[in-house]
């Protein structure tokens, strides 16, 4: 395997499983070394990693603010960002939890601002780098119970342009990935038929694997990109050329 990614460090958030988990192997694969991040040490997810590119397993929550200064101060190099660490809180607009809006944005917005203004600062050290967030369809079409989350997917893409103009002078690129309907297990747990339920609505005619996302996030981190800032790009088997919703999620939130 090409390892585009040879002498890089990187730091994926939210690397435990799911999507940050593979992302975190994808760039290890392509020669990064690679440091993960999640609330808690995501230790197995470092123990996948060949030694080669082993970097460090780190506990933050990254919705407060002197914990994300602390992770980044862990570290010496910095020059791909991955920001993946998210939650979803659904919300019941007629009930909402004031809560579970709070918490979500604090993790999911709030927290890819000063992870990325932190990474900045370690990029402009080396002459530059790749901040890549993980964005999601959400941020651009309506879903039942998503009010916070989409609200902070859309300001995630709102905030990767204002980034991108910021930064661009110190070398730095930034742009977003938005997955679709995604196959891991926080999914399924709300609703046990999600790929098979999601696969009838999307064009491609089924739901995305976490593979589906690494290539992405590799064009982003590489230097295939090197021209590219400011942009968000869809990966979602062509469902926002549609937005057509499974009738279980027009009529409750899962998991209610």
């Amino acid at each position: 395997m090409t390892e585009r990614l040879a002498g890089k460090v990187a730091l994926v958030t939210g690397a435990a499983r799911g999507i940050g988990r593979d992302l975190a192997l994808g760039l290890a694969a392509h020669g990064a070394r690679v440091q993960v991040a999640d609330r808690e040490a995501p230790t197995e997810t470092l123990a996948a990693l060949d030694v080669e590119h082993r970097g460090l397993a780190l506990a933050a929550d990254i919705a407060d603010r002197a914990a994300v200064g602390s992770l980044f101060a862990s570290l010496d190099r910095l020059d791909i960002l991955v920001n993946c660490a998210g939650i979803t809180g659904w919300v019941d607009v007629t009930n909402p939890a004031e809560d579970v809006w709070d918490a979500v944005v604090a993790t999911n917005l709030k927290g890819t601002f000063f992870c990325s203004t932190e990474a900045a600062g370690l990029m402009r050290a080396v002459g530059g780098g790749s901040i890549i967030n993980i964005s999601s369809v959400v941020a651009a079409r309506g879903h039942h119970g998503l009010a916070a989350y989409g609200a902070t997917k859309g300001g995630i893409n709102a905030l990767t342009i204002q980034l991108a103009s910021e930064l661009a002078a110190d070398g730095i690129r930034v742009n977003a990935v938005a997955p679709g309907a995604t196959n891991v297990a926080r999914n399924l747990a709300d609703e046990p038929r999600y790929a098979e339920l999601w696969a009838e609505r999307i064009p491609l005619g089924r739901a995305a694997e976490t593979d589906d996302i690494v290539g992405p996030v590799l064009f982003f981190a590489s230097p295939d990109s090197a021209y590219v800032t400011g942009q968000v790009l869809y990966v979602d088997g062509g469902w926002t050329v549609v937005g057509d919703l499974p009738d279980a999620y027009r009529e409750r939130i899962p998991g209610s």
